[in-house]
């Protein structure tokens, strides 16, 4: 009967809100652009599209499965003027989780860039100023 009771005081009380904290380096800004890769270590290519970037990272979907800290060649392609440019890096993937609200056979992953040039890190940061929100 004492355990019960201890047990009913440390109840948590009903809290009048909650206070989200965002961590991240950088912000994140909600773009749809697509996106080509390959394994450092191979040469077969795959498409993708980032769907969030940051000046650490990017959210992708892929269509294929793969594990956490694979190290990937990314070249993401933007529109610059009435051209196809690209954005070159190599980035690692840092999380993963199946992306079912897309459609079927595609999976989610969250990129670290591992290496960036300056010239394309500065690219990415002012088309993320340009077209993030």
């Amino acid at each position: 009967m004492n355990k019960l009771k201890e047990n009913n005081r440390s109840a948590p009380q009903s809290k009048m809100g909650v206070l989200a904290v965002d961590r991240r380096k950088h912000p994140r800004h909600s773009v749809e652009l697509p996106l080509s890769y390959s394994r450092v270590d191979d040469r077969e290519l795959f498409g993708g599209i980032v769907m969030n970037a940051s000046g650490g990272g990017i959210l992708v979907y892929l269509p294929e499965r793969m594990e956490i800290g694979a190290v990937l060649k990314i070249e993401i392609f933007y529109l610059k003027g009435f051209e196809l440019d690209t954005i070159k890096a190599i980035a690692k993937t840092v999380w993963s989780d199946l992306a079912t609200k897309v459609s079927p056979g595609e999976h989610r992953y969250g990129l670290e860039f591992q290496y960036i040039d300056e010239k394309d890190y500065n690219t990415l940061s002012a088309l993320l100023k340009e077209i993030g929100n």
